[in-house]
């Protein structure tokens, strides 16, 4: 975990400097009032790339090893298989070096720079975005999970697209991200969903559908798996690890209560909160359904990155005398939360040939 440590103190100086470097936003349209200094934000993709590309293991990491040194990516070979966009890259890493480490580098490299490009744009707060995606687990699920880390990376660089309401730009950057995991469609039909008015009649049944769900948890998945039984999610349907902690439900809801409360100021200086705010509101439905079953919470990956934008602006919605003690708050009780889970729960150990104390 001593890597690990020093990853997120590092990330975090990096970002929390780069904001009291900023300087102000070059026009009236831009989402932030100020842009975040360029340099730093690169020093802190930088530290979350060596960490995440430079290990040897975290959870499923040994498999995707064994699946690059065992296999022949030819086009012939990607073709036959699914998901053939990491495939694809997979047959391109193949001929510069057999050597896996390549290939768990580029993921990191392309996974990081995607997400800190978006949260670059969008978050008001960038250090507490960045803090949030360590300690909340995304960037540890991101060294797991790799081929629908990289696809929702990839899907979240649509976010542009989806405020602007372009279905087709949004629609082309997921269909090109279900290349890498075929999964990503799910966010098709989920345009048409988020880009309603957050906290309408529509929400409530949202969050409804989700309680209703979790109650008729046996007859919800029956139905589910058998709309999803032509693709690679069938496999799952026997699927039995129990279901996610109650305690990240919580820690995912409490922003977004918080938005909730603070609705109005959201909007006025957020007025692109929108669709964040429901995606968010997505990412919490899917993890009170995935305490029933963990498989729920692999599509709250797609969501998740979400709350990383609205919880850099939740400071911003308390009165101003109260705005240091509710940072701190933030970076207190999600570094608690990171301890708990990491350290406590899971007992994780960071392995690399090359960093190392």
């Amino acid at each position: 975990m001593t890597i690990l440590w020093i990853n997120l103190l590092l990330v975090f100086m990096f970002a929390f400097f780069s904001r009291y470097a900023a300087v102000p936003a070059g026009h009236s349209n831009a989402v932030l009032p100020i842009n975040a200094n360029k340099t730093l934000v690169m020093l802190a993709a930088l530290t979350l790339i060596l960490v995440s590309g430079l290990r040897s293991n975290i959870g499923d990491t040994f498999n995707y090893v064994n699946i690059y040194t065992d296999n022949q990516f030819t086009l012939d070979f990607v073709m036959e298989n699914k998901d053939i966009g990491f495939g694809l890259l997979q047959m391109v890493l193949q001929q510069i070096s057999r050597d896996p480490q390549i290939m768990i580098f580029t993921t990191a490299l392309l996974t990081n720079v995607l997400i800190v490009m978006v949260l670059f744009r969008y978050s008001r707060m960038i250090e507490l975005s960045l803090f949030v995606y360590i300690t909340g687990g995304l960037f540890l699920i991101s060294m797991n999970g790799i081929r629908q880390t990289l696809a929702a990376a990839l899907a979240f660089c649509a976010t542009k697209f989806l405020i602007s309401g372009n279905f087709a730009g949004y629609a082309a950057i997921v269909v090109l991200a279900s290349f890498i995991h075929q999964s990503a469609l799910i966010l098709l039909p989920i345009y048409f969903i988020v880009r309603i008015k957050p906290w309408s009649k529509a929400t409530m049944g949202v969050i409804l559908l989700s309680v209703a769900a979790v109650i008729g948890f046996e007859q919800f998945t029956s139905i589910l798996f058998t709309a999803l039984e032509d693709t690679q999610y069938a496999a799952y349907k026997d699927f039995d690890e129990g279901g996610a902690n109650a305690l990240r439900v919580l820690v995912s809801g409490v922003p977004l209560l918080i938005a909730y409360l603070g609705r109005e100021k959201l909007k006025s200086i957020f007025p692109q909160s929108d669709v964040i705010v429901n995606m968010a509101l997505l990412s919490v439905v899917f993890m009170i359904v995935s305490t029933q079953s963990w498989i729920f919470a692999r599509f709250s990956i797609y969501f998740n990155l979400y709350q990383l934008i609205l919880i850099s602006w939740i400071v911003k919605l308390f009165r101003e005398k109260d705005e240091k003690f509710v940072y701190f708050m933030i970076l207190v009780l999600y570094l608690a939360f990171y301890y708990y889970e990491n350290v406590v729960s899971l007992n994780i150990l960071y392995k690399s040939n090359f960093l190392y104390l």
